[in-house]
């Protein structure tokens, strides 16, 4: 009697344990958004994973040159990453490499839209708050910058998808304003309205830009589920200057500053690091 009255307890407390044990460690799939070094060997992640949103942890030891955790958390990583909860900051038990996107590293110009796109991203969204699909746009964007000869129509439509996915989607049909259909004609994108005005409306907000008629097609079809087709048509500098004038106005209005990665891809513009033809980072 003695002896099953005793291991009652002992098998509640295992149990007990191993719920705890499980509470403490949790698998998410995650791409590292930013790293800052934190004293001799460790490193902060700001992270985006497909379960938890936005979160940050702490991966101890990686800088050392025999950590195994070093090659798995690379910045722009995609990887499955188990998290153990610790009292001030998350704490990386493990990570597998699912996509290093190395191909983002063959040019300055790669590794500053990814950033931008990270940036973006980071500056948008509040930790423990689950986006899924924000979470695909992100890696078939980081995919699209690394694969893509010309990436710029990938970053407009993440821009724009992003946006449009945490209920910023600008009006693109109808005058944001008066709500007439838009005409085919040159109109004007009004970030402090939320869309794109007909010129009669476009006056409302002065930090319209203008928009000819290919670029509100443009926006549209990056909008959509065709939007690979902009990246077949031949689009002239004038078009995608306008497309992204639009959206930048738009993003800096949202934020209410500009972000640092932005100054980035200007000092490229003006050192010359972007290829022959390819769009100015404004």
């Amino acid at each position: 009697m003695t002896s099953v009255d005793s291991a009652g307890p002992v098998r509640s407390d295992a149990l007990a344990s191993n719920q705890e044990s499980r509470i403490r460690l949790y698998r998410v799939e995650a791409v590292v958004l930013r790293r800052w070094d934190l004293g001799e060997a460790d490193r902060i992640l700001n992270l985006y994973t497909r379960q938890r949103g936005k979160l940050r942890a702490v991966a101890k030891g990686v800088r050392r040159p025999t950590s195994r955790l070093a090659g798995h958390l690379e910045l722009f990583a995609h990887s499955n990453v188990l998290i153990a909860r610790g009292r001030d900051l998350e704490i990386v038990s493990q990570a597998e490499l699912i996509e290093p996107f190395r191909d983002l590293r063959r040019d300055e110009r790669r590794i500053g839209l990814a950033g931008y796109v990270a940036d973006l991203l980071d500056a948008l969204t509040s930790e423990d708050d689950p986006q899924p699909l924000v979470f695909e746009l992100l890696t078939e964007t980081l995919r699209g910058i690394a694969s893509q000869p010309d990436p710029f129509f990938v970053v407009r439509r993440y821009e724009l998808r992003l946006l449009g996915a945490l209920g910023y989607q600008p009006e693109l049909y109808r005058c944001v304003v008066c709500g007439r259909p838009l005409e085919p004609v040159t109109n004007a994108f009004a970030p402090q309205l939320g869309g794109v005005a007909c010129p009669p409306c476009a006056a409302r907000d002065p930090a319209a830009v203008p928009l000819p008629v290919g670029a509100v097609k443009a926006l549209r079809l990056l909008a959509g589920e065709r939007w690979a087709t902009v990246l077949e048509r031949r689009t002239g500098p004038e078009l995608r200057s306008a497309v992204e004038s639009a959206l930048y106005a738009y993003t800096r209005h949202i934020l209410g500053r500009e972000l640092a990665s932005r100054a980035v891809l200007d000092q490229l513009q003006l050192a010359g690091s972007w290829s022959a033809g390819s769009p100015s980072p404004r």
